[in-house]
């Protein structure tokens, strides 16, 4: 066999080596384009490439769901749009209302093309926690992860000083609003200002009668982008990890605190000093428009928080047994440990965040309202059953997460049904028995089961919360109404 000349044998096999990494390069952009494109695409909704297994995933005992553990080291292609001008918000109330603002504020940023400021919190009212948007969530993971839909800033440009206010607009926008209002009002308004300032943000975007790519983007916010910064996240597995350990739990939203009692007037329970101090509080606060409240009168019509007496007959009503481990989610209940003594003495498994980890790990956390409702936000979200004594802000939310991960069980307490059946037991007109199975039978249809989020023409304050349930973003079948219960792990009788 004839021999190359070495000359030209070198350069065959520097030819094959060329030809051999122009293929290997090929062949990892591709997989990189795909990997990129999956990221992408479970941003958008996480359900469409379930058993898709490109990506490296990781079970999460948060969110009970599975999650890609490259996405956020994948870059998503920023959107390219010219934007109009900036949104700056200053959000308003705790932190599921401000959490709720947030998802409002990134889709009406989106619907008018606008560069969104990464929200301020609020740091003037009750809770008087002085936490920034990165000392609860993620910032960067915010920002990198909406970056095909919405440029968010950490600041707004330095010309934009306190000097040249003439450029920035400072304005509440209109509750409950649909798009129309923005782009007609809110829109036209950057034609003369280049900073539009939401100085208030609780319920500015309407449940109802939007498109529905914005429902679903409102949905990607609260679900995707929202994450809670690493160490809150860290703690809150470690709560879930030592209550599953030992078994099942519930988490019970025992919204019997000071603010909710001083700001719906219900004192059922309480001396008549302790009704004082709430009604002094009550005034103490402009914002809290109603002064002047009848306590009995929003107790029966179901407007005012169970307390933990009327919470322990209703759990043994429902059926859950004195073994039930239950984790109190929720701040200090007013009264202290003795309102809580009944309650314990019925359910002596209740443990809350500060029994079950050591004082180190609070320190970081004491003094910080918004980071501590994050803790029982996560372990509420995780839990096996979850029940509110209230439904408020915090109640709604974690149960729209709880439907988006699959229905799990959340009871949607009928207080104006329950207060009833309560006093008719304490009476004496209804044995227990009775009492029971009247509880039991007015609860069937609300233990979390899919259903169809009702509107109310001109009404929206009495009409069915979008974050509480998320139908356009959940898969066809899981938001018809009708659908099978889901399933209960803990023992109920």
């Amino acid at each position: 066999m004839e021999k190359l000349p070495p000359f030209q044998g070198q350069v065959m096999q520097k030819t094959r080596l060329q030809f051999w990494f122009i293929r290997i390069c090929f062949v990892i952009l591709i997989w990189a384009c795909l990997a990129n494109l999956v990221v992408v695409v479970k941003l958008w909704h996480p359900r469409l490439l379930t058993g898709f297994s490109v990506l490296t995933k990781i079970t999460d005992p948060v969110e009970g769901s599975l999650i890609d553990s490259s996405r956020d080291h994948l870059i998503i292609p920023p959107r390219n749009y010219t934007s109009n001008g900036f949104l700056k918000v200053s959000c308003n109330g705790g932190l599921n209302q401000m959490r709720s603002a947030i998802c409002d504020m990134v889709t009406i940023a989106r619907l008018l093309n606008l560069t969104l400021v990464v929200p301020e919190l609020d740091k003037k009212t009750f809770w008087a926690d002085h936490s920034n948007f990165e000392d609860v969530f993620d910032v960067d993971h915010f920002i990198n992860s909406l970056r095909d839909e919405v440029q968010i800033v950490k600041k707004l440009p330095k010309r934009f000083s306190l000097e040249d206010s003439h450029q920035i607009h400072e304005m509440p926008p209109v509750s409950w609003s649909d798009e129309n209002y923005y782009l007609q009002k809110i829109l036209p308004l950057f034609d003369k200002y280049k900073v539009i300032h939401f100085n208030r943000t609780d319920s500015r975007l309407a449940n109802n009668g939007i498109s529905l790519n914005l429902q679903r983007l409102r949905c990607r916010v609260n679900f995707q982008a929202l994450k809670f910064r690493p160490k809150i996240e860290a703690l809150g597995l470690k709560l879930i990890s030592i209550l599953q350990h030992r078994g099942p739990y519930l988490a019970l939203h025992l919204r019997y605190e000071m603010d909710m009692l001083a700001f719906s007037g219900c004192t059922e329970g309480c001396s008549e000093h302790k009704a004082e101090e709430l009604k002094q509080l009550r005034y103490a606060f402009p914002w809290w428009r109603e002064k002047e409240i009848n306590s009995s009168e929003k107790r029966a019509l179901g407007l005012c928080p169970l307390t933990p007496e009327e919470t322990s007959l209703v759990l043994l009503a429902l059926g859950f047994e004195k073994t039930t481990q239950i984790y109190i989610a929720s701040g200090e209940t007013y009264g202290g440990q003795k309102r809580l003594a009944l309650l314990r003495s019925r359910f002596p498994h209740i443990v809350k965040k500060e029994m079950l980890l050591d004082s180190e790990d609070m320190r970081q956390f004491r003094n910080h309202s918004f980071q501590m409702a994050a803790l029982d936000f996560i372990v509420s979200v995780a839990s096996d059953v979850f029940i509110p004594t209230y439904d408020g802000n915090m109640a709604r939310v974690v149960e729209g997460h709880r439907r988006y991960r699959g229905h799990k069980p959340t009871f949607r307490l009928d207080r104006r049904k329950l207060v009833q059946l309560l006093d008719s037991y304490k009476n004496g007109t209804l044995s227990w028995d009775e009492f029971s199975s009247l509880v039991k039978i007015a609860h069937e249809r609300r233990k979390g089961q899919p259903s169809v989020r009702h509107a109310i023409a001109n009404k929206p304050k009495e009409e069915d919360y979008f974050y509480a349930n998320p139908r356009e973003c959940l898969p066809q079948e899981d938001a018809s109404e009708g659908s099978k219960e889901p399933k209960n792990p803990l023992m109920m009788t």
